[in-house]
């Protein structure tokens, strides 16, 4: 059986790598003059990658034992990636939506640069992209601090001087 400190390292430099992938996906977008669905496609492959890096350790060895060792750097971590989690929830609200409208009005095939996200599907738009970007803001901040947290712990348990 791997040893705690060997498995805890692995899930730093799981989540570690994720956020290149993640800072990358929000760049192909943000890059991106037209987005069209293969755009969309690659811009998700990377966010995927990045989530998985992220989720599979939390789901596999942090949540398991977090009860055990709330306190601490550990209760910071949980806070702040459990909101980071809940800010993901919060923009796919508002992903969804979009994402519906576009595709309804063919705007991942047939791009036209004069439809103004705004006029298409629901009146409520602007609404649904500032949630998105609420979302993404929200999330990456609060990774940020968990992913902190979590190093600071790894060193205050794994590293000796």
């Amino acid at each position: 059986m791997a040893s705690d400190a060997l498995v805890a390292t692995v899930v730093l430099l799981s989540v570690a790598a994720s956020f290149p992938c993640l800072v990358y996906g929000a760049w192909i977008m943000l890059d991106a003059e037209a987005v069209t669905w293969s755009v969309l496609i690659y811009h998700l492959k990377f966010i995927l990658v990045g989530l998985t890096l992220t989720t599979v350790p939390l789901l596999a060895w942090m949540l398991p034992r977090l009860l055990e060792q709330l306190g601490g750097f550990a209760a910071a971590h949980a806070f702040f990636g459990l909101q980071a989690y809940a800010f993901l929830a919060f923009g796919l609200t508002g992903i969804v939506r979009v994402f519906r409208a576009k595709y309804e009005h063919g705007l991942y095939s047939d791009y036209d640069e004069d439809v103004l996200l705004d006029e298409i599907g629901d009146e409520n738009m602007r609404f649904w992209r500032r949630r998105i970007r609420i979302g993404v803001f929200g999330y990456t901040a609060c990774w940020i601090v968990a992913f902190l947290t979590g190093v600071a712990r790894y060193v205050s348990l794994y590293v000796h001087f």
